[in-house]
């Protein structure tokens, strides 16, 4: 299935409810999360004035992620934030935030490309599965941090949950990804 180019439309009635339009039912913000890191556009406006709110509903899935304990962004940078406001004018700190991100998409691209060029157990049989597995760890690492990143395509994923053990939780899905990433580890270190 295509990705669709269009974002998806959430339209906030006057009740502040957020109103889905491409399958018709009111959604929270933890779905909009949920669209956003599956690697989908979110476009988020009022439906009586029309206004964009998808910068604020974005700050607040971030605000509400970092009160629950699930910290991404540490003080000093949240403190930076705050000092950037000063004028938007002066503030270089959204391109240099938007240049990070990009270097950081960049970056992680390029490691999972070496993993697999430059690997000598890469001829290995399983090598492809565990390949796709870290993928996937390293997409659910990064969590929503963009949304170009050119992980694993669906299909990839299906392989990947085919290759793990079956009806596992997330947390212990990632338990085994940890484990045969400490195991790949120790006997890339014993050659």
């Amino acid at each position: 299935m295509a990705e669709p180019t269009e974002p998806l439309l959430i339209k906030r009635y006057a009740s502040r409810r957020l109103y889905n339009t491409e399958t018709s039912d009111y959604v929270t913000l933890e779905d909009i999360a949920g669209f956003i890191r599956a690697g989908r556009e979110v476009k988020i406006v009022d439906l009586k004035s029309g206004d964009d709110l998808t910068r604020q509903y974005l700050l607040q899935i971030i605000a509400e992620h970092e009160s629950r304990g699930e910290s991404v962004l540490p003080i000093a940078v949240l403190t930076d934030l705050v000092r950037s406001y000063t004028t938007q004018a002066q503030s270089v700190v959204p391109d240099f935030l938007a240049m990070s991100f990009d270097m950081l998409k960049e970056g992680q691209s390029k490691m999972v490309e070496n993993m697999t060029a430059m690997n000598p157990m890469a001829n290995m049989p399983g090598f492809e599965a565990m390949r796709a597995q870290q993928e996937a760890f390293m997409k659910a690492m990064m969590g929503g941090m963009g949304n170009s990143w050119s992980g694993p395509s669906g299909d990839d994923r299906a392989e990947t949950a085919e290759a793990g053990s079956g009806g596992q939780s997330s947390d212990e899905e990632l338990a085994d990804i940890k484990k045969q990433l400490a195991d790949l580890q120790s006997k890339l270190s014993k050659m």
